[in-house]
């Protein structure tokens, strides 16, 4: 299995290294995540921005009944 990144034998030698290498990952954790405001503005913005369906195949095109 490889595993990418720093040999665990040689980052846990040292100390420093070792809080480094998790200050990175709780870093990269940090920052992956959406904060609540944006999940919450992406989640109005979809909901804005649907549009009834309609099948491309349909003779006589009708829009799907609204959501309530």
């Amino acid at each position: 299995m490889l595993i990418p990144g720093p040999k665990l034998n040689t980052l846990f030698r040292s100390r420093w290294n070792a809080l480094l290498w998790g200050a990175g990952v709780l870093l990269t954790a940090y920052c992956s995540i959406p904060s609540r405001e944006e999940s919450k503005a992406e989640a109005d913005a979809a909901a804005a921005s649907k549009v009834a369906a309609t099948s491309p195949w349909a003779r006589e095109p009708t829009p799907a009944a609204p959501a309530q």
